[in-house]
């Protein structure tokens, strides 16, 4: 008796082995067939060549991958085709490339990948006559991590020194910045921090979200706690309130207070006692400068001297000023709608200025007042309805944080 073997292809990658004859009944067995193992960049390409690069100096799109042989014809196309996704003008030096080609004599091109960032790439599909284009994501692992330091020096040397990320320091600032002065952080001021560091198989690819952080400044500690409430996330205190004010603390980050809000200070320049009623941060020229609040933009000019000058109303209520500027921000112009954080400008020496350095200033209702001395009330707490789920997660990291040690920068652990 013959039997006759038959494939059968299923969805799922596996394939039933039929054999049967006339006289007998069906056996059905199962084999499963492999799927092709996929890169970092999902595509398979087990069966061509990768040849790795980085962009080189003035170097362009055309120097890449005309080598490879595609026509100089065919990459202006290209790059005219793929604007929506990715600006091939936008490639930088001292990033990587891949190019997969295949093995034969001729190495055809398949496949062109640029990564934007270690994580972010776009991909140039070579495979059919017309190039598809996409941008992709390396899956991203996070590992939690803690950490518990004291200031010496500034905040930033100390993370460097306990072999932290300075991007921590960065992010606990934005977290923050309603609280505490981060100009005026001092020795001895101390933190503790949970966080995520993220990896692409085991390398480290940055600092990912901070979900905790106690800051004590000046003997009284601060403490925030990230919280999902329904779509929004956000920062809340130990009461539930936000960590987000009005205003921001200073309109620049890690820079020191040259001059204060005076109303009889001696003019270095003019040579005469007269009234300051800003705040001077001295700081290097090109320092982006944050618009302290949401608002829109009513002055972007050189107004005498106060130099290239830029006015924000926030409300009814409050305005600021920013003077000195070296230049303004993307955009910032009259009607500009801006948001708290967004840079309006570059610290300089523009107008009556001894050196670079940006000169703020406040008004409430039409008169100049101390911004450092205003109080401005927190927004939105969290929810009643959220409360209870807060309080759990609040108590669970408030304990996690309190059990981290204090590592000194030069003693060790405490």
């Amino acid at each position: 008796m013959k039997l006759k073997t038959i494939l059968i292809p299923i969805i799922a990658g596996v394939f039933f082995v039929i054999s049967c004859s006339k006289e007998s009944a069906i056996s059905v067995t199962a084999e499963k067939i492999s799927e092709p193992q996929l890169n970092e960049y999902g595509m398979n390409a087990d069966s061509l060549i990768e040849h790795d690069g980085v962009v080189l100096k003035r170097q362009n799109f055309s120097d890449i991958l005309i080598p490879f042989g595609v026509s100089y014809k065919k990459i202006l196309e290209l790059s005219d085709s793929s604007k929506k996704i990715f600006d091939v003008r936008k490639i930088r030096p001292g990033a990587d490339y891949a190019a997969f080609t295949t093995k034969e004599s001729l190495k055809s091109l398949k496949y062109f990948v640029y990564e934007i960032d270690q994580i972010n790439y776009v991909v140039y599909d070579f495979r059919d006559s017309v190039i598809a284009v996409r941008k992709g994501r390396k899956h991203v692992s996070s590992k939690e991590e803690r950490a518990g330091g004291i200031v010496k020096g500034s905040l930033w040397n100390t993370m460097q020194s306990l072999n932290l990320s300075p991007v921590i320091a960065i992010k606990m600032s934005e977290i923050l910045a309603w609280q505490i002065d981060f100009n005026a952080v001092r020795n001895g001021d101390k933190f503790k921090v949970i966080y995520d560091n993220n990896y692409i198989d085991d390398r480290f690819v940055g600092t990912g979200i901070i979900k905790a952080v106690m800051f004590e400044h000046m003997k009284t500690p601060y403490y925030a706690f990230r919280f999902k409430e329904g779509d929004d996330i956000d920062y809340y205190d130990l009461d539930g309130g936000s960590m987000r004010k009005e205003f921001l603390k200073a309109p620049l980050k890690f820079t020191r207070i040259s001059s204060r809000f005076s109303r009889h200070r001696y003019h270095p320049i003019l040579h005469i006692y007269r009234p300051h009623l800003g705040i001077d941060f001295a700081a290097p020229i090109g320092t982006p400068v944050q618009a302290v609040g949401d608002g829109v933009v009513i002055e972007a000019r050189r107004r005498g001297g106060a130099g290239r000058f830029v006015k924000i109303r926030h409300n009814a209520t409050f305005s600021s000023g920013y003077m000195h500027l070296s230049r303004y921000g993307k955009g910032i112009r009259p009607g500009k709608h801006v948001k708290q954080g967004d840079v309006i400008g570059y610290v300089g020496s523009s107008g009556l200025s001894t050196g670079p350095h940006l000169d703020f200033r406040f008004w409430k209702n039409g008169r100049l007042v101390n911004y450092l001395t205003q109080k401005f009330p927190p927004s939105k707490p969290v929810k009643k309805e959220y409360m209870k789920r807060f309080i759990e997660l609040r108590d669970s990291m408030k304990k996690e944080l309190d059990s981290i040690p204090y590592q000194n920068t030069l003693e060790g652990d405490e």
